[in-house]
């Protein structure tokens, strides 16, 4: 099996790990699984070239790989070790010395791995039950301080004041704003990368302005959130 290499590049803002392999191949391929994005390229292609390939399929990626970080197993596994994502990136339970819980991100470059940044789960037992509440808890904080700071930023830019935030368990619903000016996200927002999380945004604080999905709105969101047609696909995909 071809030997492949960490690489990290920026799409749209973002920083992406991808495993580059050299094939026999003429023309690039680009794969995206649980694993994360695999770049296959033939074996005397110029980096450049190749990093210019997936800048034009930066839509692409971006999205697929949303895809993948939002699947959510039937049973999440409450366990140490588990993987949970957190703004598009992973995160996993690690267990401290003294018997506690906490999150760690998960690097994946050799640099990391060599200055200890991936620590591996300790021989603790941890009960199931402790885990989701503890995770449960992160994420609302999480999303708490990241939605609150995100949607100053974008009332901020239309030019009104912060309205009232709530988080929201809906199963069908990104985020809502009320009539009375309140807005509600998903806190399941918090786990897709930080581009979704600012249209969704953008888009409940343009209905303050336009209760309606009219022409006029849309120019709204467009006026705060360029690249809306993007992203308003990519949520789409996901449901």
């Amino acid at each position: 099996m071809p030997a492949s290499e960490t690489r990290r590049i920026h799409l749209n803002g973002e920083e992406i790990a991808y495993a580059l392999v050299r094939r026999a191949r003429r023309t690039i391929g680009l794969r995206i699984d649980d694993r994360g994005l695999t770049v296959s390229a033939p074996p005397r292609m110029a980096l450049y070239r190749i990093e210019s390939a997936l800048l034009g399929k930066t839509g692409w990626v971006l999205t697929k790989l949303a895809e993948w970080r939002s699947r959510e197993s039937i049973e999440p596994r409450w366990e140490e070790g588990a993987m949970f994502p957190l703004l598009g990136a992973s995160w996993q339970v690690v267990a401290t010395p003294a018997g506690g819980i906490r999150m760690h991100p998960v690097r994946t470059t050799t640099k990391a791995v060599e200055d200890g940044q991936m620590p591996l789960p300790l021989p603790c037992a941890l009960d199931a039950r402790r885990i989701e509440t503890f995770v449960m808890d992160w994420y609302d904080r999480e999303a708490r301080a990241c939605f609150g700071e995100r949607l100053a930023l974008y009332a901020d830019r239309l030019g009104i004041g912060v309205p009232p935030l709530r988080l929201s368990r809906a199963r069908s619903r990104w985020g809502s704003c009320s009539a009375r000016g309140i807005v509600r996200l998903n806190w399941r927002l918090i786990r897709m990368p930080l581009h979704l999380v600012d249209y969704v945004i953008a888009h409940e604080l343009s209905h303050l302005i336009e209760m309606n999905h009219s022409p006029a709105f849309w120019k709204t969101v467009e006026r705060i959130y360029p690249d809306y047609l993007q992203a308003r696909k990519a949520l789409g995909r996901l449901g």
